[in-house]
C-alpha cells in the first residue's frame, strides 16, 4: 500500500501542474460568484434609492435589469465553470489518485454500484424510492475482484397535506468484493444500536426483528456489543465470522466508523456511512491545498485497504 510520503511526492510531481490549471479556473468561478452578489446588492440599492428619493419608476426598471442581467449572465457562466472544473478534476485528479493507489483499478466518475446490487445485499430493507451515486472504482486488488462507489439511497413519506419528503436510507461508500466462497445462506452484520441503547432489553428487540433471519449468538462479547449478526444458517455464519475475521472487522470499524456488512452470493458487501459528498473539487478553498487532496487519497486508500484488513486475498476456501 502507498504511504502518505509516497503521495506527497506524487502530489508535487504529477498532480500540482494539473491543479494549478484548475485553480486558475476556480478563481474565475469565484469572481463570477462575487459579480452575482454585486449585481444583487446594486439592484437592491437602486430599488431602495428609487423608493426613498421618489425617483421615476424608471429607477425600478433599472434596478430590475441590473439584478436580472447580473444574476442570469454571471450565474450561467458560474454554472459552466463549476461543471467544467468538476469534470476535469475527477478525470485528471481523482482518476490519477486511484491509478496511483493501484494500477489494476479503474475509475469512472459518473457510474456507481447499481440499485439492484445495493438491494441484493439485504443490508438495508427499506424500499428505495430515490437512488443516485457516482465515483465507481472497480478492478482487482491482488486476487480479489472489488467494486465500490458513492451511493445515496432514500425513501419517501407524504404528510397530511400531500407534500412528499425524502429521507436518507444510506449515504456513503458501498463496497462489493469477491469472498471466494459460494454461500449457502445469508449472514448480515449490522451496527448493534439496540443493545447499546437498551442493554439486555436490546437483545430482546434484536430477537424480535421479524424482518431479519435468526439472531446469531457468537462467542466474542466485544464483537457482539458492536454488532448484531443475523443469518439463515447458524453454522455457516460462525464458519464465516471466525475470531480472526471478527477482530479484523473491529479494527476496520475503528478506522472507518459506522459500517454494515453482509455475506451472500459469494460476495461480501460493506456499507460505510459518510454524510459529506466525497471526491468533489473544492470551490471556496485553493485547489493546491494538499490537506484537501490528501483527504481524498486517505478515503480511497481506506476503501482499497478493506481487502487487506479483512484478509480477502487469503484463499482459505475455494468456490464449488
Amino acid at each position: 500500500m502507498k504511504t502518505t510520503e509516497d503521495f506527497e511526492t506524487y502530489f508535487s510531481g504529477e498532480l500540482t501542474p494539473t491543479l494549478q490549471q484548475l485553480e486558475s479556473e476556480r478563481k474565475k468561478g469565484v469572481q463570477m460568484m462575487w459579480l452575482i452578489i454585486l449585481s444583487i446588492v446594486v439592484g437592491i440599492g437602486l430599488a431602495i434609492a428609487t423608493a426613498v428619493l421618489r425617483i421615476h419608476f424608471v429607477g425600478y426598471i433599472l434596478a430590475g435589469l441590473v439584478f436580472l442581467a447580473g444574476t442570469i449572465v454571471f450565474g450561467i457562466k458560474l454554472s459552466r465553470i463549476r461543471r467544467d472544473v468538476k469534470i476535469h478534476y475527477k478525470e485528471n485528479v481523482i482518476k490519477k489518485i486511484v491509478e496511483f493507489i493501484d494500477p489494476h483499478l479503474n475509475y469512472n466518475a459518473t457510474s456507481c454500484i447499481s440499485q439492484g446490487e445495493f438491494e441484493q445485499s439485504k443490508i438495508f430493507l427499506q424500499g428505495v424510492e430515490r437512488y443516485k451515486g457516482d465515483d465507481l472504482v472497480q478492478g482487482t486488488i491482488g486476487k480479489t475482484a472489488v467494486r465500490f462507489s458513492e451511493i445515496h439511497s432514500e425513501y419517501c413519506t407524504t404528510d397530511k397535506d400531500g407534500k412528499r419528503k425524502y429521507h436518507t436510507i444510506f449515504k456513503g461508500i458501498f463496497f462489493i468484493a469477491d469472498f471466494n466462497k459460494d454461500f449457502i445462506g445469508e449472514t448480515i452484520v449490522l451496527p448493534d444500536t439496540a443493545e447499546k441503547l437498551f442493554g439486555k432489553l436490546g437483545k430482546f428487540f434484536q430477537k424480535m426483528n421479524i424482518s431479519r433471519p435468526k439472531l446469531i449468538k457468537l462467542e466474542d462479547p466485544i464483537f457482539e456489543k458492536a454488532f448484531a449478526v443475523y443469518g439463515t444458517d447458524q453454522v455457516e455464519a460462525r464458519y464465516i465470522l471466525t475470531p480472526a475475521l471478527m477482530s479484523r472487522i473491529m479494527e476496520f470499524k475503528k478506522k472507518s466508523g459506522r459500517i454494515h456488512l453482509s455475506f451472500l452470493h459469494s460476495s461480501v458487501y460493506i456499507a460505510i456511512s459518510e454524510r459529506k459528498n466525497l471526491f468533489e473539487p473544492p470551490f471556496m478553498k485553493s485547489m493546491l491545498d494538499f490537506d484537501i487532496v490528501e483527504g481524498y487519497f486517505n478515503y480511497l486508500q481506506l476503501s482499497v485497504q478493506i481487502v487487506e484488513d479483512l484478509n480477502l486475498n487469503t484463499r482459505i476456501w475455494s468456490k464449488e
